[in-house]
């Protein structure tokens, strides 16, 4: 019988492991606890507004390699949209004025030289800050490479709160310097944003299940994950309480679970032991607003919500970093991002529309200094035990590119492992 992967958990990380295997011609059994794949990248049917609706607000940018080439592998290259050419348009809702950034093409940033590319209110010596970003050490945080002034405030606090989740004079500046580093220090055609043409089921979760169905991957949803029988250094069993899956020479298991799971299976795992929230508020319009079809978000700055997206006739609004906002009665938090949403779209900000609340307590690690180096490995101390999600070591945030690069590093360390064996 040929060596099989169990990979447990069907967020992107669980995902992108699986397709990976599955292409190259290995067995998999993929397990999730609830009834549906893609955990925090995934759509659903709100039955207070009557139509589908994203669990989340996702920005990609064409820099995400590792987010792009799971999209190639499931047949969903095309699911993305956005501009030609790399822009971000922002609104200031405290002054009401708006502006794109517009970064130029080429490694050097010689569009910092043109006032009408940078942000409004910013000198070109400003932008050296990056440099004490790149230069930054483990313990140092966003705030204490980029200092305060317009920029910080216009461009650096909505970019590290939305790459990190994490405050911003808590965040670690060596991760949000690896998005910049990936996207914008590459130039424009990295860093074009990107949203999900329809939806992120449709983008993400869909073609990957029908890919791993033709490919005869096992899919079991609804299998919780009770605990692993380890022995002699490896799994030798998965308990899923109803039933158990025994490993055989050669088998593999891949924990893509949220660390605080990961940690309660695997004796003596160190993982992120903090987590921030994740707010988001979606709005039924009583007609579609008025943003660009190619790239229907806004940056808010000032505000509540950082990002607000628009799909027909829903806007929905991101919140990170939202730990006290995600303790408040759904109400009030639709009133105050109603508010910020009403003036982005020159709306009536009383006049509360029908609205959803879905608030993610836990969205990802708290991506501070001090529990970025909790991050794990790939490979665990045990032979045929690996571990994917955007809180392993990856090298960049937990985000979607995050979640795909853990798994498709989960997926390589098996194959290796096969080689080696071989």
């Amino acid at each position: 019988m040929a060596p099989r992967t169990h990979i447990v958990g069907a967020g992107i990380a669980g995902l992108a492991a699986a397709v990976s295997l599955a292409r190259a011609g290995h067995a998999v059994t993929l397990y999730e606890a609830s009834g549906a794949a893609g955990g925090r990248c995934r759509s659903y049917v709100d039955a207070r507004l009557g139509c589908a609706l994203d669990n989340g607000n996702h920005l990609l940018l064409s820099g995400n390699r590792a987010a792009h080439r799971y999209l190639a592998e499931i047949g969903a290259g095309d699911a993305l949209i956005g501009p030609d050419a790399a822009a971000f348009p922002f609104l200031d809702l405290d002054s009401g004025r708006r502006w794109c950034l517009r970064p130029g093409a080429g490694r050097l940033p010689w569009w910092v030289f043109d006032a009408c590319r940078r942000v409004p209110g910013t000198a070109v010596r400003d932008y050296l800050s990056v440099l004490r970003l790149a230069a930054a050490g483990g313990d140092r945080t966003v705030a204490d490479c980029v200092g305060e002034g317009v920029l910080f405030h216009r461009f650096w606090e909505p970019l590290a709160v939305a790459a990190l989740n994490t405050p911003v004079r808590a965040g670690a500046a060596r991760l949000l310097w690896a998005v910049v580093r990936e996207t914008f220090a590459r130039g424009e055609a990295a860093c074009r944003p990107r949203i999900a043409r329809t939806g992120l089921s449709d983008a993400f979760v869909e073609p990957a299940l029908a890919l791993l169905r033709r490919r005869g991957a096992g899919i079991r949803f609804r299998h919780r994950l009770r605990g692993l029988a380890l022995a002699g250094g490896r799994v030798q069993r998965l308990d899923f309480g109803v039933h158990t899956v025994a490993l055989s020479d050669g088998d593999s298991a891949v924990l893509a679970l949220p660390p605080s799971a990961a940690a309660r299976a695997v004796p003596g795992l160190t993982v992120p032991e903090r987590s921030h929230a994740i707010v988001n508020a979606h709005f039924r319009l009583s007609a579609p607003a008025p943003l660009p079809a190619e790239l229907p978000l806004l940056g808010l700055v000032g505000g509540t919500a950082q990002w607000l997206f628009v799909r027909g006739e829903i806007a929905s609004v991101t919140v990170s970093a939202a730990d006290a906002l995600a303790d408040e009665a759904s109400e009030a938090i639709a009133r105050k991002t109603w508010r910020d949403v009403a003036r982005a779209l020159a709306l009536d900000g009383d006049a509360l529309p029908p609205y959803s609340i879905v608030k993610e307590k836990r969205a990802t690690f708290a991506q501070t200094p001090a529990q970025a180096r909790r991050r794990p490995r790939t490979r665990t101390d045990f032979a045929n035990l690996y571990l994917a999600g955007d809180w392993i070591d990856t090298g960049v945030p937990a985000t979607i590119e995050g979640a795909a690069r853990s798994g498709h590093m989960a997926a390589g360390a098996i194959v290796a492992a096969g080689r080696a064996r071989g």
